[in-house]
C-alpha cells in the first residue's frame, strides 16, 4: 500500500512560479486584467498536480455525500477558488483592500472582551482567507494581530510578498512546532492585549505528531493537539475565526469558543478530545457554507 505523504511534503514549485507571475501582472495591470491570465495558470497547475486534484475531488464528493443539499462543483472550480483567494491576498497586501470591502460578525463582543488589557487566542483554519484578517491590523489600529505559520509551507510566499511590502513579515511568527520559548513569547503578546491566531486544522510538522481524532464530514480525521495545549497554557479566552468571501465581500466571523481551556492531568486527553471535536464541528458548519473555500489539497482524513 502506498504511504500517504504528510501535507508539508507536498511540492509548491508550480504554485510559487504561478504566484510570482500573477503578482507581477496584478501590480502592473490590476485585478481585471489579471483574471484573463488566471485560467491558463490554474489550468496548468490543475493538470500537473494529480495528488491535489484527486484530494480535491475526494473532499468535494465527501461534502456532497454528507450534505446532499450542498452542490460544491468540481475540482477545477475548487482550484479557481484557491487562485482567487491568492489574488485577494495580493489585494490585501498591496493596500487595495479597504474597510468597505470587509463585513464583521462578532467583532464588538471580542473587542469588549479584550478591552481589559488581556488578549485572546483565535483558532483559525485553511477555510477562507486569514491574510485578510492579518492585514486588518494595519487598517484598524485597535487590533494587534500575530499569526503562527508553518515556516516550511509559508516561507516562499511570504518572501515573495515582502519584496513588495516590507511590513508583511512584521506579525508573522514562523514555527514548525510549539516549544516553551514559543509559549513564553505568545504569553507576552497575550499580556499586551494582542490577538494570537493559530490554525487548528493541520497536523504538526514532526516525526511523532500529537494529534487526536475527531469526526469531520462523516469520518474521523486527525486534528493537532498543539493549538489547544497552547491556548490552555496562555489561560485566555478562545475564539474561532473564519474569513469567507461571500457576496463579493470578505465576511469575518469571530465566535466565542471558550473562556479558557482547562485540561486536568487525570482526564487531559478526554477533555482535549471534547474541545477538538467541538472545533471540528464548528469548522464543518462553516465549511458547508462555502465548501470551495476550504484549501487543503491533500488527503486530510489520512493526515
Amino acid at each position: 500500500m502506498k504511504q500517504t505523504r504528510h501535507w508539508a511534503e507536498m511540492q509548491e514549485s508550480g504554485i510559487v512560479w504561478g504566484m510570482r507571475l500573477l503578482l507581477k501582472i496584478y501590480l502592473l495591470f490590476g485585478r481585471r486584467i489579471l483574471q484573463v491570465f488566471l485560467y491558463p495558470v490554474v489550468s496548468y497547475y490543475w493538470l500537473i498536480n494529480k495528488p491535489g486534484r484527486q484530494a480535491s475531488r475526494a473532499y468535494l464528493d465527501r461534502v456532497a455525500g454528507f450534505s446532499p443539499s450542498v452542490k460544491p462543483g468540481g475540482s477545477y472550480r475548487h482550484f479557481i477558488s484557491f487562485a482567487n483567494a491568492l489574488i485577494d491576498k495580493l489585494a490585501a497586501w498591496s493596500g487595495a483592500l479597504s474597510r468597505a470591502d470587509v463585513e464583521y460578525h462578532g467583532r464588538e463582543a471580542l473587542m469588549a472582551r479584550i478591552a481589559g488589557g488581556r488578549g485572546a487566542v483565535l483558532l483559525g483554519s485553511h477555510l477562507g482567507n486569514l491574510d485578510v484578517c492579518r492585514v486588518l491590523a494595519y487598517l484598524d489600529r485597535d487590533i494587534r494581530i500575530n499569526v503562527l505559520v508553518h515556516t516550511k509551507h509559508a516561507e516562499k510566499f511570504n518572501r515573495l510578498l515582502s519584496q513588495y511590502n516590507e511590513a508583511s513579515r512584521m506579525n508573522l511568527i514562523q514555527v514548525t512546532e510549539i516549544t516553551v520559548a514559543t509559549s513564553m513569547l505568545l504569553n507576552d503578546k497575550i499580556e499586551n492585549g494582542e490577538l494570537v491566531i493559530i490554525t487548528a486544522d493541520r497536523t504538526p510538522v514532526s516525526e511523532q505528531p500529537r494529534v487526536l481524532k475527531a469526526r469531520f464530514l462523516g469520518e474521523e480525521a486527525p486534528f493537532p493537539q498543539g493549538p489547544f495545549i497552547l491556548a490552555a497554557l496562555l489561560k485566555c479566552p478562545v475564539y474561532t475565526l473564519f474569513c469567507l468571501k461571500q457576496r463579493g465581500r470578505h465576511v469575518i466571523y469571530f465566535d466565542h469558543f471558550s473562556d479558557g481551556f482547562r485540561f486536568p492531568r487525570n482526564t487531559r486527553e478526554q477533555a482535549m478530545q471534547k474541545e477538538i471535536q467541538r472545533y471540528a464541528g464548528r469548522l464543518q458548519a462553516y465549511c458547508l457554507k462555502e465548501p470551495l473555500q476550504w484549501f487543503n489539497f491533500f488527503d486530510f482524513w489520512r493526515g
